[in-house]
């Protein structure tokens, strides 16, 4: 693991590394980022509709093939999800886009 990918760890999509608590706050709703340039990270899904999360998301990041473009994510089909707070899905990374 380079040190890059060891700064991501435990921590949300988004915020800043230097944010002096960079995790998952209680009242919110992620998915988990497994595999890829984000592998460990928690994306904030909170108040995304059932369908939004069906699809994923690209995310811009420096990380992925092309620096500035986007690493591709979006769930299994057949994985469930736990309804509430906390940790309900993973997003699986797909491959990257300019």
């Amino acid at each position: 693991m380079n040190g890059d990918e060891q700064l991501l760890r435990g921590r949300v999509y988004g915020r800043d590394h230097d944010d002096p608590d960079p995790g998952p706050l209680p009242h919110r709703t992620y998915a988990s980022l497994v595999g890829g340039p984000l592998d460990g990270l928690l994306l904030d899904i909170t108040g995304w509709r059932p369908d939004e999360i069906d699809v994923g998301a690209p995310l811009p990041t420096e990380l992925s093939r092309w620096p500035g473009g986007r690493a591709l994510y979006g769930p299994r089909p057949d994985e469930p999800r736990a309804p509430g707070l906390g940790v309900m899905c993973r997003f699986y990374h797909s491959g990257d886009t300019p």
